[in-house]
Order: C-alpha cells, then sequence, then structure tokens
C-alpha cells in the first residue's frame, strides 16, 4: 500500500484493539474478523469482500513487528498531514513521504507484503479457519501447501485374563497378511480402556497412524475389580462373627493376608486392608473384605444342642424390635 495510506488508516480500530495490544491479541482479532467478513462465508454481502481485504491489510502490518514499528512511527509523525511526492513539482528541498521514511528506518516504509492482503486470502496460520483448509474460492494462500498428514489410526480388540490385567501382559495380533504385532498391556489396565500401538495404523504421506486397541478383561470367580480397589467375599461362621477372629485372605500376588474381624461382625461389613488392590505406576488400591457369616445346613446332636441353649440364654433379644417403627409411613 502506499505510504499516504498508513496515515489515513487507522489499522488498530479495523482490528478493534488497543494501540498496546499483545500479538496474541491481534491474532485473535483478526481470526474473529476474518471468519465474519470471508467472502466465501458472505457472497450475498457486498460488504463483505471490502472489509476483508481492509481487516487483512491491518493485520499483514501489525502482525510484522518491523512494520508494525514503521507504521507507529508514521501515524505519529504524519498525523493530519499530507505529503507530497519527492522531485520535481514537489516541494522546494522536498523529499517525499517515502524518501524521508524509506530513509528513516533503511528502507522503503511504504512497501507492499506480498502475502494475503487481496482477495480472499488467509496467512498460512489460520489455515483452520474454516474447517481446516485456509483455502478459499479465489486460489488460497499464494504458494501455501498443507502439510502432509498421518495416515489414519486403526482399531482392534482383545480379550485377555483377569491375571494378565493385573500384572501386565503382551498379546499377539495378527494382520491378514501374516504378520504379528506385539501389544503391550501395561499393569493394572482396566476392562474397556485402549492401548496405543504407534505406527501400526494405515500409511500416509508423513508417515503411518497409530493402531487403537480396546482392551477387554475375563472377570475373576473371586477377585472383583472396583476401580483401583479389589473386592472379595470371605465366609466366616457364627462364632467367628460373633466372637471375633483372625482369618487369612488370599490377594492378588498369592500370598495371604491375615484379617481382624472384630466381635459381633455382622454379615455384608467390609473391612479394609489397605495397599493390597491394584498397582499401577501412579496409584496403588486396597483390598475391600466383605464378611459373609455362614449358617450352617446340617447340625449334629451336639450342635443342635449348642444353638439351642444359646437361643434360650439371648431369647430375650429381640433384633426386629425396632421394624414397626422404622415401617411407619
Amino acid at each position: 500500500m502506499a505510504s499516504q495510506d498508513w496515515v489515513d488508516k487507522d489499522f488498530y480500530k479495523i482490528l478493534g484493539v488497543p494501540k498496546d495490544a499483545s500479538d496474541a491479541d491481534i491474532k485473535k482479532a483478526y481470526r474473529k474478523l476474518a471468519r465474519k467478513h470471508h467472502p466465501d462465508q458472505n457472497q450475498s454481502t457486498g460488504g463483505s469482500d471490502r472489509m476483508f481485504k481492509d481487516i487483512s491489510e491491518a493485520y499483514s502490518v501489525l502482525s510484522d513487528p518491523e512494520e508494525r514499528q514503521q507504521y507507529d512511527a508514521i501515524r505519529a509523525m504524519g498525523s493530519g498531514a499530507r505529503f507530497t511526492a519527492g522531485g520535481p513539482g514537489g516541494a522546494a528541498g522536498g523529499a517525499g513521504f517515502e524518501d524521508v521514511f524509506g530513509n528513516l528506518f533503511g528502507q522503503s516504509a511504504g512497501r507492499q507484503r506480498g502475502g494475503f492482503g487481496g482477495g480472499s486470502n488467509l496467512p498460512p496460520e489460520f489455515a483452520d479457519l474454516f474447517g481446516g483448509g485456509g483455502y478459499s474460492s479465489g486460489g488460497g494462500f499464494p504458494g501455501y501447501q498443507a502439510p502432509p498428514r498421518k495416515g489414519a489410526d486403526r482399531t482392534a480388540s482383545t480379550t485377555i485374563s483377569f491375571a494378565g490385567s493385573i500384572r501386565g501382559t503382551t498379546i499377539g495380533l495378527r494382520e491378514p497378511s501374516g504378520e504379528v504385532i506385539d501389544v503391550r498391556i501395561p499393569a493394572g489396565i482396566r476392562d474397556g480402556q485402549k492401548v496405543r500401538v504407534r505406527g501400526k495404523g494405515q500409511n500416509g504421506p508423513a508417515g503411518s497412524g497409530d493402531l487403537m486397541v480396546t482392551v477387554n478383561v475375563k472377570p475373576h470367580p473371586f477377585f472383583q475389580r472396583d476401580g483401583d480397589n479389589i473386592r472379595v467375599h470371605v465366609p466366616v461362621t457364627f462364632p467367628e462373627a460373633t466372637l471375633g477372629a483372625q482369618i487369612e485372605v488370599p490377594t492378588l500376588d498369592g500370598e495371604k493376608v491375615t484379617v481382624k474381624v472384630p466381635a459381633g461382625t455382622p454379615s455384608g461389613r467390609t473391612l479394609r486392608v489397605k495397599g493390597r488392590g491394584v498397582k499401577t505406576s501412579k496409584v496403588t488400591g486396597d483390598l475391600l473384605v466383605t464378611i459373609d457369616v455362614v449358617v450352617p445346613q446340617n447340625l449334629n446332636k451336639d450342635a443342635a444342642a449348642a444353638v439351642e441353649a444359646f437361643a434360650n440364654a439371648t431369647k430375650d433379644a429381640d433384633p426386629r424390635a425396632s421394624l414397626a417403627e422404622k415401617a411407619r409411613l
């Protein structure tokens, strides 16, 4: 553009930013206005093309630190004034606008940026503005080519044992071509989580995509996963629950841990054993032991007599005494 235009046009006002706006503010303002006024988005609006050109000119200057410095100096020195061209016909000794500021900054202050000022072109950093292309019906940014992309990701699924999910394992997925892809399953993976195998997706100009493997975990007959905790149900006898006991409970690592059952423990109470749950690279869960009081099915004569004696000794205790109060509507 001509240098005189730099005096006439307020690029800050065009972009709607203050004179001390940061680069990020300028870029944000341009992005918003370019999306609003781009001719491809406003083909039925006559003024959008002119507005878009003004917006692009403003951004082309203010986004360049060197040109912005020149623009600010020219606006400060030339505000409210007109300059005549140098040479014949000009004022005596009259260096023109171009000469004055060209000498001041060591180059022509009025040079036009050879990028995106005209038409409906966008600078490459805004190539994603309209869905990733950044191209317009006018031919797109001169000389700009979209960067090559990686190939698309592929998906697969596999099923592993509960032990494999706890300890970690490696499985092999066979391709139709016969190639076997090794997939490392990290310790502590949960049912339904995905594992990424890099570079095993579809081929592309910028390299291959990835293989996303969904991992399904078979249930275990004893251990049940609850987040990073492990739940187990452990049967205890009536005397153990009534009088209290020390019981042994299996853990994930194959060892047994001793758990204290307090006297008077009811069926369904859960006891916690710290640090005996699922171990991952980030956390270690707990073992949650739910007590199931076992009612004997077959009693011999002595056991039946003992239960009868116990019943007689505790006949005044009524565990259902408060039911009527609780059942009131």
